[in-house]
This record gives structure tokens, sequence and C-alpha cells, in this order.
């Protein structure tokens, strides 16, 4: 493929923009090569500044569970604009967006609206601790939160290990106060409310992993984070920030069964739009600012251009048979490239959930970041290039999911594994 333009803005960009990206898995700096600029999409496709066309399973990491551009979204975001863009107080499309949250998501009572999953993540630490006087925070090995200071960790040596931040600036205080545990190994979590029984505000993990690649929980784990935050006095916070409204219409929490105290949201509750949410009990929310003491605020919050097309998507979200036809999709996929990956002999472990996937280049299954970490990524690097050229757009890193919507159609799945197939062995 002609990528010309898009090189020619990349180099712009590097003259105007920190690594010529405004968010850094944009940059393609674990698959090397110019990332792809791209002008427009439409359903499951999306086009690039040179005019090639690609099956997308980038989705804009999540939100777009509808396709690209979808009518009744856009329609729903114009009409909202025509009234008003912003008005720093509150509309009644902030209600009737809470109303649909509180009535999908079954531990959500109260919700606040805030403007990215980073800001529901910082927000819901914020307020473990104001609820339980305590500071301490249990985090996941993989398991990424958003850019929050105290979410910006990685583990240390020993058993109780402090954290250790992995990135620069970070206050040591903050990487100090948060331990990370292993995904899928409840007895790493059970040993560090031990070693600091009593400081625990809160164990916040993904229900189902998503950016160490797409690794589901095992049988009992999440069961057990819910049993050892109630014995030991911590909150559970689920990030459905990704699995919101995509593992099903009430997230991850109404698949397996287990509650948490504290629930982030994102990603496709904003329609395609920069939203986020965290929700609790009365009892719980009720410590957040106006009713208590964690003050938390915004002036974009609850947007109403984007609680537009956020009510929109989850009303669409709402249509029978659409979660079974993503299923479907996702299931023919997975199990397709795991056949094509077979019949070309090459080792891959396909973890997949409802509207998402991950390849990994392994011949070992992936069940957390220290064996998710073992694949060879270098493989995953070159079977990427050789799908884009085909047009097919995977998202560009070993560590995140391929995203399915509604939009992608049977035929888009033919062509994914044809793609697939000539990458392999063309």
């Amino acid at each position: 493929m002609d990528r010309k333009r898009s090189t020619e803005l990349f180099d712009q960009a590097r003259n105007l923009i920190p690594g010529g990206v405004n968010s850094p898995a944009r940059a393609w700096n674990s698959v090397g090569g110019t990332p792809i600029f791209f002008e427009r999409g439409e359903g499951s496709r999306a086009w690039d500044a040179d005019g090639n066309s690609y099956i997308d399973y980038v989705c804009s990491w999540g939100p777009l569970i509808l396709g690209h551009a979808h009518p009744e979204i856009i329609k729903a975001a114009q009409d909202a604009a025509g009234s008003g863009t912003s008005f720093g107080a509150p509309t009644e499309l902030e209600v009737r967006m809470a109303q649909l949250v509180a009535d999908a998501v079954p531990s959500i009572e109260l919700v606040r609206f805030v403007n990215s999953g980073t800001e529901a993540t910082m927000s819901a630490l914020r307020l473990a601790r104001a609820y339980t006087g305590r500071n301490r925070i249990i985090k996941f090995d993989g398991g990424y939160h958003g850019h929050d200071d105290a979410l910006l960790v990685e583990a240390g040596s020993g058993v109780a290990a402090q954290g250790i931040a992995n990135s620069a600036g970070v206050h040591p205080d903050y990487a100090a106060a948060t331990m990370v545990a292993d995904y899928n190994d409840t007895a790493s979590v059970e040993r560090l409310l031990e070693a600091y029984k009593g400081e625990v505000a809160a164990i916040i993990v993904e229900p189902v992993a998503g950016n160490m690649g797409v690794v589901p929980p095992q049988p009992g784990f999440l069961e057990s984070l819910r049993e050892l935050a109630d014995s030991h006095g911590a909150l559970l916070i689920f990030d459905e920030v990704i699995t919101g409204f995509r593992a099903a219409y009430g997230g991850a929490q109404s698949v397996y069964g287990v509650g948490p105290d504290i629930t982030c949201l994102g990603k496709i509750v904003g329609g395609g739009f920069p939203v986020g949410a965290y929700g609790a009990s009365k009892e719980i929310m009720q410590t957040v600012a106006p009713l208590g003491p964690m003050y938390q605020a915004g002036t974009l919050s609850g947007n109403p251009v984007a609680m537009a097309a956020g009510i929109k998507t989850l009303e669409l979200l709402q249509e029978p048979g659409i979660y079974d036809r993503i299923a479907a999709n996702t299931e023919k996929l997975a199990s397709g490239l795991g056949t094509v990956f077979a019949e070309a002999e090459v080792p891959a472990q396909i973890n997949s959930v409802c509207g998402a996937f991950t390849v990994f280049f392994s011949e070992a299954p992936v069940t957390d970041m220290k064996s998710a970490s073992a694949t060879d990524r270098d493989a995953f690097a070159r079977f990427f290039h050789a799908m884009t050229e085909r047009g097919v757009y995977p998202p560009p890193s070993q560590f995140e999911a391929w995203f399915v919507s509604a939009a992608h159609t049977d035929e888009d799945v033919e062509q994914t594994l044809a793609a697939a197939r000539d990458a392999l062995t063309g």
C-alpha cells in the first residue's frame, strides 16, 4: 500500500507533538514503522489519509461497538450540539444517561460522569480511600487503569514488595502505597492483604484483563477477590472501562455474577466521545461531594453532546440479538484464526470474550502478565504489518485487544481469515 501521506503527516507531527502522537499506543513503537493516519470511517471499515481501506479491529480502542459513524449516533450528537455544546450546568441528558447506567450495571445505584477512563479510576481510588480511611491499593501486574500516578507502578521483588513507579515523574510516595499482585493468582493477593492487614483501601482489577492482551479470569478468581476484600475490610473495584457494555450489556460483572463495590466505566458509554464514569451503592457514593468530603469535579463532565451519543449507543445496544451477533462473530474470528495458525504450523494462543480477542504467538496458554510477556512479540510485529498490507487493521501491540463491532459482517470475517492465511504462508 502507498502510505505517502501518512508518512508526510507523521514527519510534521513529530515536530509539533511528542513522538508525533497524542497517546503512546498510537506510535507503533512495539511493532515498528510509521503509524497510519486515518481520515474517515464507516461501519467496520476505516480509510487512511492515502485512501487505503482497512477492516478495523481497533475501533478507537473499544468505544465503537456499533462501528464507525453510526448514523443514529451521529444524528443524536448533531442534534445535541445544535442546542449548545456545553453549559457547565446540569442537563436532562445527564439524568437520562445515569438512569440507563444504573438500570444496566448491577452494582451501581449512583453514578458520577467524568471525561475519561483514567478520571474514572483515579476518582474511584480516591473514593475508596475516603470511604475506608485507608491508603494502600492492590492492583495486578499488567493491569492498566489509566495514567493516574497511583496506578503507574509495576511489581518489585519479594512477596509483599512495595510498588516501583514505571513512569518518570511519579512521586515515590504514590508508588509506595500501591502493591502489585499476579492476575489469576488469589494467593498473591492474600499475602499482600495479610502483610498489610488493615491498611488496604481497595483491590482494583479488570474482571477480564484487557491490557496484557485479553486474559479471562480463571474459575473462582473473581469470587475469591470478593471474599478476600470482604474479610479484610477493603473495597473491590472493577475497572470495566473495556468490558462495560462489551462483555454484556451489564458488563463482565453480570456475566460472572460477582459484584464489585465500585465500578469504573468508559469507552462505550461515550458513544465515540470522551466519557468515563464511576458508580457504586448509595452508601459509598454519599462520600462524594457535594454529599460528602471526597472532592471531584470537571467542567466538561456530563457534556451534553457526549451524553446524547452515549444514550443513543446504549439504547441501540438493547436491541434483541445484538450481543448474540457480536459474540458469534468474535467466536468465528477466534476459532477461524486458531485453525489458520494450526494449518500454518505457527504456535498461537487466542483468548477471547464477547467482542474482544487477542492473538498471542505462544505455545503455552496465556493466563497472566508473565505468560503474556513470554510470547513472541517480533512474530506479532511481522504479522501486524502483513495484515495491514492486506487491508486488515489490528491493534499495533501484542498486549492489546482486537475489538469486534456489531458492524463487522460475515464477509469481513472471511476476508480477515483469508488475509491471515496469506500473511502466514505468503
